[in-house]
């Protein structure tokens, strides 16, 4: 048996990355998944890969869009009968700049896309959860949401609102069954990274290799984790082991944030 038997989770952006490699922790324990994404042809690649059978199912929907991310929870009910685990995973940002020189648009769109949307998918799982008095909710936060860095400020200012969000969310739901963490990966060489890495980069004055270099040396380890680190987390945290845990900022980092 599984940890995870018979539990049902939603992960967003699960299509690649991180979340992706999260699902592929919660099939092995045992978990039905719900993966979502924007892609529909990315998210039948993904399928494919997970092959999971119908233990695993696909919710298309932006996570810019309130409705979408209340789309994304409610589907998971319809189709799998309940929610146990929410990972609020999908994120980003684009646009970094020297805060003098930020555009509203930059800063807006990298809120709405982490920390809005981890608000909104929260707040819809919560209504789950709470009559069910059993849930685990998890935040994809980041290095970035307990430190700060010159030129990706859009990026650090919302990991840090999903910090605190996390924070007062554990003591609403403390004594229902809910646990709430945020998980707080270093860098970590997704796709993703490769796409955004090069513009953050610039904004540091850094090239692409130069920023994976600077992630790896302030760490302990001397390098970046992998996405099965997280996996392994973020299991942990949805077990039965972990129902003590709640309220945390666990890095996953290597040893490099400073609390």
């Amino acid at each position: 048996m599984g940890e995870l038997d018979g539990q049902v989770a939603c992960i967003t952006g699960g299509t690649r990355g991180i979340g992706l490699g999260i699902a592929k922790g919660f099939l092995e324990e045992g978990a039905k998944v719900v993966i979502n994404g924007r892609d529909a042809s990315k998210a039948e690649r993904t399928l494919a890969e997970l092959d999971a059978g119908d233990n695993a199912h696909y919710i298309a929907g932006d996570v810019k869009q309130r409705e979408a991310c209340e789309a994304i929870v409610d589907g998971t009910v319809d189709h799998f009968g309940r929610i146990d685990i929410l990972v609020a995973n999908a994120g980003g940002a684009s646009g970094h700049a020297p805060i003098a020189e930020l555009t509203d648009e930059a800063m807006q769109d990298s809120l709405v896309w982490n920390f809005w949307h981890t608000f909104w998918t929260m707040r819809r799982a919560f209504h789950y959860m709470i009559p069910q008095a059993s849930g685990r909710v998890m935040a994809v936060s980041s290095l970035e949401g307990k430190v700060g860095k010159p030129g990706i400020s859009i990026y650090v200012a919302a990991k840090h609102a999903i910090n605190g969000l996390v924070k007062s969310a554990s003591h609403e739901v403390g004594t229902l069954g809910i646990t709430v963490n945020a998980l707080c990966p270093g860098a970590i060489e997704t796709d993703i990274m490769m796409a955004e890495g090069p513009p953050a980069a610039e904004s540091m004055g850094l090239d692409y290799e130069g920023l994976l270099d600077m992630f790896a040396s302030e760490s302990a380890i001397k390098k970046l984790n992998d996405v099965e680190d997280v996996a392994a987390v973020a299991t942990l945290l949805a077990s039965t082991a972990g129902a003590g845990i709640t309220g945390s900022l666990i890095s996953i980092d290597g040893g490099t944030a400073p609390y």
